[in-house]
């Protein structure tokens, strides 16, 4: 059974990896595991040592506070300030490429500007 909290934690990990242009398998060799077992991690999947954990936050180069950082531990539903959501949607864009960033942009543009004009 996966819980929220491996998900996050796993999913924070892919992030923090992605921000740093690393591929699971440089991370796994850096942390000396498997690279299937990072997979694994960062889907949620597995429920890592706090050793296996300490390997990955030296192979990332990252502070552990900074490990959990984590937008999104509520749901969004249980969301109620436009600061939170905000800061949600920062979280869920932090580690994205370029490209996908502006794409995200586009598309929010798009939805707003037709929300705007069906108000008027």
């Amino acid at each position: 059974m996966t819980s929220d909290l491996m998900k996050m934690v796993g999913y924070r990990i892919r992030t923090l990896r992605k921000e740093r242009n690393i591929t699971q398998e440089s991370l796994a060799e850096k942390a000396d595991i498997h690279s299937t077992y990072i997979s694994d991690i960062e889907r949620g999947e597995r429920n890592i040592s706090m050793e296996t954990l300490e390997k990955i936050i030296n192979a990332l180069d990252v502070n552990p506070v900074e490990l959990f950082r984590i937008e999104g531990i509520e749901s969004l539903e249980e969301r109620s300030s436009r600061r939170e959501l905000t800061n949600a949607l920062n979280s869920f864009l932090s580690g994205r490429n370029i490209e996908e960033v502006k794409l995200v942009l586009r598309i929010a543009k798009d939805v707003l500007g037709t929300y705007d004009y069906m108000k008027d």
